[in-house]
């Protein structure tokens, strides 16, 4: 069956028009006349049945239907170009994934890794772009995501990476090392939130036995990479992952001021959709971290 889809050319010129608000800049652009543009632009209006632009006394503008249009048209546009540009480069070898990936994991423990699967795998590129809440794969270019949260989403398959264990940690400079702090300290020192995780602290507190006042108060942060900063620049006590702040426990920055890990209620999982299993780039990359994450869990005795 034919498909009900308009031109390529049409589209561009729509793009490219509601990108500008103009016929005459969009023209420009495509290097063809204003009025070619306009019989684009009409004839795609007939095709649709639709309104795209308003004309007035300033030029055009787009409809509501026309805008909606346009972010579509725009990222479908945007994928083939992306697609294209990356076949060239391939010359028709190898293979793309593209991960969703929650960002200090992919910067603090993917990233350092990523050199070795290159080197295994030169063939196959690897592009991240981050995502902190769950989506839905139909609804973008993802073939993958590396997510903290459910073991699995609805029409997907996962692969276990590994737990959360939370420590507290903050600069030297903040709090002395080794220094014992009792219920009533805990509350004198601000806690950096994570905005991800309300109840973390609370629930650090309880495994420990302990109930602190305004443990849900302090400066929130969406990203982990801003909590560890913000406790860096002696902005308050942060809790952390562990292995996203070994770099800077190792150098120094950061302290971790009790002996206590509290295994949240988070763990780290490769999400795909169940159709993309044989997907011969996404398995490679599947076993590989499958064996890399295996191999730090049994080097820190996380099983």
């Amino acid at each position: 069956m034919r498909r009900k889809i308009p031109s390529t050319g049409t589209l561009m010129a729509f793009e490219s028009a509601a990108r500008h608000q103009s016929f005459t800049k969009a023209a420009d652009e495509l290097a063809v006349t204003q009025s070619a543009v306009c019989r684009q632009i009409a004839a795609l209006e007939d095709f649709l049945g639709i309104k795209l632009f308003r004309r007035s006394k300033r030029g055009v503008v787009l409809t509501e239907a026309g805008a909606s249009y346009s972010r579509h048209v725009t990222t479908r546009l945007d994928e083939i170009e992306r697609d294209t540009l990356e076949l060239m480069a391939r010359g028709g070898q190898g293979g793309v994934l593209e991960l969703a990936v929650v960002p200090t994991f992919a910067v603090k423990w993917l990233l350092p890794r990523m050199p070795a699967f290159a080197a295994l795998h030169p063939d196959i590129t690897v592009n991240l772009s981050a995502r902190t809440r769950p989506f839905l794969f139909d609804e973008t270019p993802f073939d993958a995501a590396i997510h903290a949260g459910e073991a699995t989403w609805p029409g997907t398959v996962g692969c276990f990476l590994m737990h959360e264990n939370l420590i507290a940690v903050c600069n030297p400079r903040l709090i002395a090392p080794h220094a014992t702090l009792g219920h009533a300290d805990w509350a004198q020192h601000t806690l950096l939130q994570a905005s991800t995780r309300p109840y973390a602290w609370r629930q650090w507190f309880a495994s420990r036995g302990m109930a602190v006042e305004r443990d849900m108060s302090g400066p929130r942060f969406e990203l982990f990479s801003m909590v560890a900063e913000a406790a860096i620049r002696c902005m308050g006590i942060a809790l952390i992952p562990r292995f996203l702040v070994e770099d800077e426990l190792e150098r120094g920055l950061l302290i971790q001021l009790v002996e206590h890990e509290y295994p949240s209620d988070r763990s780290y999982h490769l999400l795909y959709p169940e159709q993309k299993a044989e997907n011969p780039s996404l398995s490679a990359f599947r076993d590989w971290l499958d064996a890399e994450a295996g191999s730090y869990r049994e080097a820190r005795g996380l099983g």
